[in-house]
Order: C-alpha cells, then structure tokens, then sequence
C-alpha cells in the first residue's frame, strides 16, 4: 500500500512539474516580480498537491492549476503595488542633475530569465508572442492593468484561452471576459506610443547580431565614440533600484565617463532576458582581482540602434537567479583571449 502511495505521489509531482515554467510566466506577467512569481508557482504546486484528492477532473489538470495561480496572483495583488520602470514614475533627468537615488526593491519590475518563464515550443508564431509577452515595456503596460483586466488579457492574447474558458476560470460570464479585454486593450493602446520599441527578431537576424558584437566592443573597451553611434538620438537608460533615467545619447554616454566610470574595463557575459538579448556585467575587482558582477543589462532593439538599455543593479539577487558566477577570474579571460 505505501509502496503504491509514494508511486501515485511521484507521479503527481512529475505531473506538476511540466506545467512549472509556463504557469511561472504566466504568474510572473501578472505580478511583474520575478521572486514573487515564483513564490506564486510554489504556492500554487502546495495547494494543488494537498487538494488533488478533491480535483474531481471536470477540467484539465492545466486549467485547474491555472485557476488555483490566479487565486494566489489575485490575492498577493491585492496590496495594489504595481511594479513599474524609472520612466513610469518619473521624467528622465539632465545629465547635469543626475544624482542616484535608490528606491525599495517592491518599486521595480523585475528581470527573468527565459528559460525560466518561457515553455519550449515548435511553434514560431507561439515562440514570438511569448517573448513579446515578457518584454519590458509590455510588462510596463500591464502593470497598468486592474488585476482582474491583467488576467483576462493574458489569458486571452498571450495564452490563446477562448473566453468561455476564460470566464470559467474567473467565475464570471463571457460578457464580462469580453467586457475586460475590450477595457484592457484600450488601456495597452493608449501607453503604445510610451513604450521603448523592441523591433528584435528570433533568432537575432544578421544586422541585429551585428549590432550586438559592436556593442560588446564598444561597451568593453569603454569607447565612447562607438558606443554613441550605436544609441538611438532618443535612446533611454535605466538603472534599478535608483530611480535615475537618462534620454539621449550624448547624456547616456556624458553618464558613463563620470557617475558610471567604474564600468570601464568591464566583460559582458550573453544571457537571454525577457525576451531580448542581454549581459551580465562585470566590473573590475580592486580587492579580490579578476571582475565582481555588477549589473543585469537588458538591451532593447529597433531599426538598427539601441533604443533602450536597462541595467538591474541588484547583483546578490540577480546573479543566483540567472544561474551566473559571483566572480570571474582575469586569466580565463585573457586566456580565452589569446585563443
């Protein structure tokens, strides 16, 4: 009997468990917070688990644990803290009158990696709108959602659930699912023309990697000339948990040779982040020698230039959650160099 027990048990988690990476993405667009969305998904994995003998199979079991991830999102959402970027709350500063001012972590829409929130898929079309789904300034925009809109909008135009089973999951009526898109859709159309363009293919094409490879050269050998002509005129640079944000290419750079000259001689390691091409920072290490992690870096694509680059500071955080080291030795460096 007890052998039967632990066979059902394992069999239930390894159900679960398949369904861990998209229900964290789908958890992680609603609140906008990568630790929270998987505080979420472990919540949700505990009450199913423990409500599994009362799951009566009258949905699918995704559709179940869809239903218990919106309870716990609806409910951890409840406070009303809507996460946001530096230019959801502020205007962007003159480089003359930049100063950094750190606000507390709950402010900030956080970073993801992909593979932590988007399913493997064949489907080209699913891939791409997944990716789109978790980029920054679409985050941004449902952030500026009524929980209840940000739920039914995801549901719907992210995930492709038909209404009936939308309004199923919600207790509510089709009308009403209908009623939440139309007002949720208007709300996304109306902050369109904030939002920082993020025109990137998938896989990158040829001219996007191009721009990339530049970028590394210009951003590691500090050149500021190359870096320049890289930016958008009207380019945007964040920089959380401070909520500074510089526009323009000449503040950005200005920016960088004096409150951010500590990033010259940094290595920039690729990673995959909300859907676009990013690097994990490293600056040089005076105490311990070799490079120490210093940011997160989200790099945003259209026509050719970078028109947005983020760089989440909070490195204690960040680094574990992308899997990166806490440390990077200069000779694996340069011997990497002189191969």
């Amino acid at each position: 009997m007890s052998d039967g027990t632990a066979t059902t048990t394992t069999d239930l988690d390894v159900r679960l468990e398949k369904h861990r990476v998209e229900l964290t993405g789908y958890c992680y667009r609603m609140l906008g917070s990568s630790f929270e969305a998987e505080d979420a998904v472990q919540d949700t994995m505990v009450r199913a688990w423990r409500s599994y003998e009362k799951f009566e199979g009258r949905s699918s079991l995704r559709s179940w644990l869809y239903r218990i991830a919106t309870n716990v999102c609806l409910d951890m959402l409840t406070a009303g803290n809507k996460r946001a970027r530096p230019m959801d709350l502020s205007e962007s500063t003159p480089l003359a009158q930049a100063a950094l001012s750190p606000r507390p972590d709950n402010t900030w829409l956080e970073p993801m990696p992909d593979a932590r929130v988007l399913p493997t898929t064949d489907d080209p079309a699913e891939a791409a709108v997944a990716k789109e789904s978790v980029r920054l300034a679409f985050m941004a925009a449902l952030q500026q959602l009524p929980a209840k809109q940000r739920a039914v909008l995801i549901l719907r135009e992210v995930l492709a659930w038909r209404a009936s089973e939308v309004a199923e999951l919600l207790d509510t009526s089709v009308a009403s699912v209908n009623s939440a898109l139309q007002r949720a859709r208007a709300t996304l159309a109306e902050r369109e023309d904030r939002a920082t363009g993020a025109a990137v293919s998938d896989p990158l094409d040829a001219e996007q990697q191009k721009l990339l490879d530049r970028y590394v050269a210009a951003f590691e050998g500090y050149d500021m000339t190359a870096l320049t002509a890289l930016l958008h005129e009207d380019a945007v640079m964040t920089m959380p948990p401070f909520d500074l944000w510089l526009t323009g290419h000449d503040d950005i750079a200005g920016f960088m040779t004096t409150l951010g000259s500590a990033c010259e001689g940094s290595r920039l390691v690729p990673v995959q982040v909300n859907g676009l091409p990013g690097f994990a920072q490293y600056k040089p290490d005076p105490d311990e020698g070799g490079y120490a992690p210093w940011a997160v870096q989200v790099l945003e694509i259209s026509d050719g230039r970078l028109t947005g680059f983020h760089f989440f500071l909070d490195t204690k955080r960040w680094f574990p959650l992308f899997d990166l080291p806490l440390h990077l030795e200069a000779e694996s460096d340069e011997a990497e160099e002189g191969v």
